[in-house]
């Protein structure tokens, strides 16, 4: 975080990112957003998911792009069902309710949030 004093530098080097451990085992290092440096209008994460890692059903209030490094993320939505593989990207709308899942190598990928993710405006369904 900057000195509410001072102009921040333009050009910021973060070599250490926000690990947050959710369930499941996935882990996120958040390099940018809420929790690693407070920014509020964008959050950019690196995921790593195990195989068979999945979360219930949302609908965030942010659009959200996920860019796949290696394995794969599988995204449910109200129309059907993709498979994003490493090397490609997808893109949900902020309204539009999601539900993401790794393939069975689990998966290896980038979140960028727009505006920032925050726990109170993903709206995730109860996991019973």
């Amino acid at each position: 975080m900057t000195d509410p004093g001072r102009t921040p530098s333009p050009v910021t080097v973060n070599d250490h990112p926000a690990i947050v451990d959710v369930p499941g085992g996935k882990v996120i290092a958040e390099h940018v957003g809420r929790v690693a440096t407070g920014d509020t209008a964008m959050s950019i994460a690196h995921m790593k998911a195990p195989p068979g890692w999945d979360e219930p059903a949302q609908t965030p209030a942010f659009d959200e792009v996920t860019l796949v490094i290696s394995g794969s993320v599988v995204v449910e939505h109200d129309d059907g069902r993709v498979e994003v593989t490493a090397g490609q990207s997808v893109r949900t709308r902020a309204g539009q309710r999601v539900r993401y899942s790794v393939g069975p190598d689990g998966a290896e990928y980038v979140a960028i949030c727009a505006p920032a993710f925050d726990p109170e405006t993903v709206n995730r369904e109860d996991a019973s």
